[in-house]
């Protein structure tokens, strides 16, 4: 349906003084402290984990040594939508004088939202981090406590039961992220590097990593996450999580969670010649996931 100058009487009248509510302050590419971001020439990518060699056993003196197999594990697939929006201004507004006043704020608000909906979409990711409905190449949740490994074990990277923010569960996450393994159940160096929460966490992050002695206790001990600089950078508040007790930490594990770009964003307008409209679009195709769980650590809160 096109804008008309039956919905924008007041923009005609010579005693308008102000028009607001199109040009608030957004919370954009807050999805950047989470995925990796990627260009694509292809409708979809599909990346796969590999499984290296197992431990080197002891070979006894004149016996034959033992030859190991690599193998591929499971592959995730990034299928790219496409994002449009659009509106469409009535000739009969552009001839009284709406045009320009029109299209400048309205392809705006077109732009914002667009970059809504991308935050919306990459934040979903964290938000059914949890749910056993939205699993990975592995068949299980982004966070999980039984990834399962070719050597038959399992990598956790969820507590067993769900934790709060604080203290004590910040350094059990450090700590368990310490054990992760790969495949064959070779130790890796994984580390936290950045802790994602909700703007309701923001206050509990601060006084967790930015304090010089223990919150919450009257002993006179330092904080050792903040003297050992176990989450380097700090936190960053999303405002698009939904859960206001779940929280995560990123990791240096490489090709965890990914954005790939298949067509940035793009605005275009037209007339159409049988109702003398002008029309505006804005696209942009894109997709969001995760390759290797060990990307990311989460808990879901203890509510």
């Amino acid at each position: 349906m096109a804008i008309s100058r039956a919905q924008l009487l007041k923009e005609l009248l010579p005693g308008l003084n102000a028009l607001f509510g199109l040009t608030y302050k957004t919370y954009e590419e807050e999805h950047k402290a989470i995925f990796e971001i990627e260009t694509s020439e292809r409708s979809f990518e599909e990346e796969v984990k590999l499984s290296g060699f197992s431990s080197a056993p002891v070979k006894n003196e004149g016996s034959s040594l033992v030859y190991d197999n690599a193998q591929e594990v499971w592959s995730a697939r990034y299928t790219h939508e496409t994002i449009a929006l659009g509106f469409s201004i009535t000739e009969e507004a552009m001839e009284d004088n709406l045009y320009d006043s029109l299209s400048a704020r309205y392809t705006k608000s077109l732009a914002r939202a667009m970059a809504y909906t991308k935050q919306v979409k990459g934040a979903a990711i964290l938000n059914n981090a949890f749910s056993g409905s939205y699993v990975g190449g592995d068949g299980v949740a982004l966070c999980s406590t039984s990834h399962p490994t070719v050597a038959g074990s399992v990598n956790s990277n969820r507590p067993t039961t769900g934790a709060d923010l604080n203290e004590t569960s910040l350094e059990a996450a450090v700590i368990q992220i310490a054990a992760w393994t790969d495949e064959r159940g070779l130790l890796i160096a994984a580390r936290p590097k950045k802790l994602i929460i909700p703007p309701a966490l923001m206050f509990v992050a601060t006084r967790i990593l930015q304090t010089e002695l223990r919150t919450s206790t009257s002993d006179n001990d330092i904080n050792a996450l903040k003297s050992m600089s176990a989450i380097p950078g700090g936190y960053d508040v999303n405002h698009y999580l939904t859960d206001t007790n779940a929280w995560f930490l990123m990791t240096d594990v490489p090709n965890g969670l990914k954005h790939f770009i298949r067509a940035p964003l793009k605005q275009a307008m037209d007339g159409d010649f049988d109702t003398g409209n002008v029309r505006y679009k804005s696209r942009e195709r894109y997709s969001f996931g995760w390759s290797d769980p060990l990307g990311i650590f989460g808990s879901p809160g203890s509510t």
